[in-house]
């Protein structure tokens, strides 16, 4: 089962390479143009489509087994499920290069189809255990927002080739960004967060109730996010779903200083502890959302900081955490893999051996201080400063995945 998984995590690192190898070519410039263009589409989609939901969707193979103890209901499903979504976004990214509204529609079925499997595959697993708490609870949402999520974009890819519904396109893309940035992503990183941070903290004991109020305040944000996307608009209904997400945040981080409490680990490890400093950086930026917003409600909406706050969301969090994961995840797999049979044995290294955590916390380091640059720059509209910050980001990546894929040599 294992190389499921593998196969997966291996092609996301092979898409996270070339994403910042493209960004480092251009010097980070490309950051510059805008975001609603073909390169915009192509880079957003290579770096959210096939390195971060194609690396979670390998860890969902992993972990539920860990979670359910059970394994997934259908591996050849899964290199199915493998198949349509590579090739589909292989096909819809070469559509965004070349600007081919045909090639689009046609990646985008295959991608939702391998979504829509994948869906089923561990939404199946997960009724046949019929274990249902937090941690299950938030997997099953995730799915829903993940097929609602590919489905909007279905929806938008055959609206390209064929313009049925151009008015309310805007509105779908806002509700397609929403729910794949809090519905599938948050809660699939909140929900798995229950297991693995106790596990890699090392910590028993700690209440589970936060974990159901985290659930329901994250729900709520997405719908009220969604609503707000589709609805008639307006500033409150988005200030609702930010209001909702912050609170959502404040009890998450409650609970990992609860599960801290219960430590019996000196550290679980640094890519772990830069997950928990991004969850407390993306709660301050909810809060100075939501005080912006009062002040100055139309800045909300306004391109530059929707930008801005992609950018928070999905690197300073998302991706600070999926990385942060994977140096855990990553020496886990291939320590079993290869090594999980001669334990004992003389001359098998031990997990801790595969990957340095010096290395790991010198990539973060860069990485951080090179989207502060960037945010700076985009803040301030200082163009030279925003590509230098971007520039410096797509190094740092580069060596951390570099880190992480050395794993696979030892």
């Amino acid at each position: 089962m294992l190389r499921l998984p593998l196969l997966f995590i291996a092609t996301g690192i092979v898409s996270f390479v070339l994403f910042h190898a493209g960004s480092l070519f251009t010097a980070g410039g490309w950051a510059l143009d805008h975001p609603r263009s073909p390169d915009g589409w192509f880079r957003v989609h290579l770096l959210v489509l096939d390195w971060a939901t194609m690396v979670a969707m390998g860890a969902v193979y992993q972990l539920i087994d860990v979670v359910l103890q059970r394994r997934i209901f259908s591996r050849i499903l899964g290199y199915v499920h493998y198949v349509f979504f590579t090739g589909g976004t292989v096909i819809l990214l070469t559509g965004f290069l070349q600007s081919r509204v045909e090639w689009i529609a046609v990646g985008a079925v295959a991608a939702v189809t391998g979504i829509l499997l994948f869906v089923w595959n561990v939404g199946r697993t997960l009724w046949e255990a019929k274990r249902w708490n937090p941690i299950t609870l938030s997997t099953a949402c995730a799915l829903f927002y993940l097929a609602g999520t590919g489905l909007l974009g279905l929806a938008m890819g055959l609206n390209f080739a064929f313009p049925w519904w151009a008015d309310v396109h805007e509105r779908l893309l806002a509700a397609h960004i929403w729910l794949g940035t809090l519905g599938w992503f948050g809660l699939l990183i909140t929900g798995f967060s229950y297991k693995m941070l106790p596990m890699f903290y090392l910590s028993h004991g700690a209440s589970d109730r936060p974990q159901y109020i985290i659930l329901g305040l994250w729900n709520a944000a997405v719908i009220v996010g969604v609503w707000a996307s589709l609805g008639p608009g307006g500033s409150w209904p988005l200030l609702a779903g930010i209001l909702l997400l912050a609170a959502a945040l404040l009890v998450y981080d409650r609970l990992i200083r609860d599960i801290r409490k219960h430590s019996h680990k000196a550290s679980p490890g640094r890519g772990i502890v830069w997950t928990v400093w991004s969850t407390r950086a993306l709660l301050v930026f909810c809060i100075l959302s939501l005080g912006i917003g009062l002040a100055a409600p139309s800045l909300l909406t306004s391109l530059s900081w929707i930008i801005i706050a992609g950018w928070v969301y999905l690197w300073g969090w998302v991706a600070v955490t999926v990385l942060g994961y994977m140096s855990k995840i990553v020496p886990f797999l291939w320590w079993t893999h290869k090594y999980g049979d001669q334990a004992g044995r003389p001359g098998v290294p031990v997990m801790s051996d595969l990957i340095s955590e010096r290395s790991i916390d010198a990539g973060m380091w860069v990485m951080a201080a090179g989207l502060l640059i960037a945010l700076a720059g985009m803040g301030v509209m200082e163009p030279r400063a925003a590509v230098t910050g971007i520039a410096a980001l797509s190094a740092g990546a580069l060596f951390y995945i570099g880190v992480i894929a050395r794993v696979f040599t030892k």
